[in-house]
């Protein structure tokens, strides 16, 4: 069964390629992807690989984490299932003070 690393640090330069040769020492790659800015296309600095077993998995973790990639130090550990956030404060229609189109001085 395939085991989903995260790997956390990575340098902005790092490309998914590279990734997928690195990791592919430790064993088969099934995926390898770097998370990037929707605005801007610009790594985010982690990214995810997906080992095609548990033990090549722990193999990875052993032989990546804490060590240099493209300069930086990486972070390489077991991916965790996404969490829901709490609800984050938005636009409020009704706040006081604020109106649109009228531009005040901050």
């Amino acid at each position: 069964m395939a085991k989903k690393l995260f790997v956390g640090g990575l340098s902005y330069e790092t490309t998914e390629a590279t990734l997928r040769e690195t990791f592919s020492k430790a064993g088969t790659v099934e995926s390898a992807i770097i998370i990037t800015d929707k605005m801007s296309g610009r790594s985010k600095g982690f990214g995810f690989v997906e080992m095609s077993s548990e033990e090549e998995a722990q193999k990875a973790v052993e032989m990546f984490n804490g060590k240099e990639l493209d300069g930086r130090n990486i972070t390489v550990n077991e991916a965790r299932p996404l969490e829901p956030r709490p609800q984050r404060g938005g636009f409020s229609r009704g706040k006081p003070g604020f109106s649109r189109g009228h531009q005040d001085r901050w």
